[in-house]
């Protein structure tokens, strides 16, 4: 999948906040070890030193680092071609306010779901919030921008699973449809799946 080098990625093998992380070392060609942990074997198998981190966790020489959103922004700054956030400084606080909506609001409701936790609440006020943003593909081709950004990786690993949350997309939003498509067919998504995600598939 990814060639080896010095930087390390311990990633999970069906977490959202994993696959984003993937997508990105994709996304700028990354040279990496992935080292693969399940979660049931987390103690067993994850060196004991990083017991304390949650997955994903990136060890880039002496820097040890974890929560996907500090590890995406250090890659996208240590490894700035292409480039995942805006330009502009607007643009950009938008993008990384989209990306803390998701991980404050949409990932709660996820493990909810995953968790049989009020399932049937979490997945209406998720679809909702998926209704909510698909006209907006309508003017732009990813999510609120342009081009493909940091927010589109967060996102899109959320979209892939959601036949496995037990979600169904109306047919009428076909400009989210077309982004999924769109988003799915890039070379860095399809190469970013492990064997369980490719079978959690949205399509």
């Amino acid at each position: 999948m990814f060639k080896h080098s010095s930087m390390i990625l311990y990633s999970d093998t069906m977490s959202i906040s994993s696959h984003r992380t993937r997508i990105v070392l994709a996304e700028k060609g990354v040279s990496v070890n992935i080292i693969y942990i399940h979660k049931d074997k987390y103690y067993e198998t994850l060196p004991k030193i990083y017991h304390q981190y949650q997955l994903p966790i990136l060890i880039d020489r002496d820097l040890i680092l974890y929560e996907a959103s500090i590890i995406t922004e250090y890659l996208d700054e240590r490894f700035p071609h292409p480039p995942l956030l805006p330009v502009y400084p607007v643009s950009r606080a938008k993008c990384r306010l989209l990306i803390h909506n998701i991980e404050q609001y949409w990932m709660q409701l996820i493990s909810d779901i995953e968790a049989i936790n009020n399932i049937n609440e979490s997945r209406a006020k998720l679809l909702e919030q998926l209704m909510t943003i698909a006209p907006f593909f309508d003017e732009m081709p990813y999510f609120f921008n342009e081009d493909f950004s940091l927010a589109d990786c967060c996102l899109a690993p959320i979209l892939w699973r959601l036949k496995y949350l037990g979600i169904e997309l109306p047919k009428h939003t076909l400009s989210l449809h077309a982004y999924m498509k769109r988003v799915f067919t890039r070379t860095s998504f399809e190469i970013s799946l492990t064997d369980l995600e490719k079978e959690c598939s949205a399509e």
